[in-house]
């Protein structure tokens, strides 16, 4: 069986876009802690450099923070 962490990708996040650091095939949500796979990857916070699964998760996350 395979370490489900070595498919995890590293990425630095910008505003609009995102830059791969280490290869992979998936990021973690910051809120769900769900893999997101980097085909599907639309939510995340340059600021606090975190990836979301979803809208709900980006909003709930972003609500936390002043």
């Amino acid at each position: 069986m395979s370490d489900p962490t070595s498919d995890l990708a590293l990425l630095h996040y910008g505003d609009g876009e995102f830059a791969v650091i280490r290869p992979g095939r998936a990021v973690t949500c910051a809120v769900s802690g769900k893999p997101v796979p980097l085909e599907v990857l639309r939510y995340w916070s340059a600021r606090l450099q975190e990836a979301y699964a979803g809208p709900a998760e980006a909003f709930q996350r972003l609500a936390q923070v002043p």
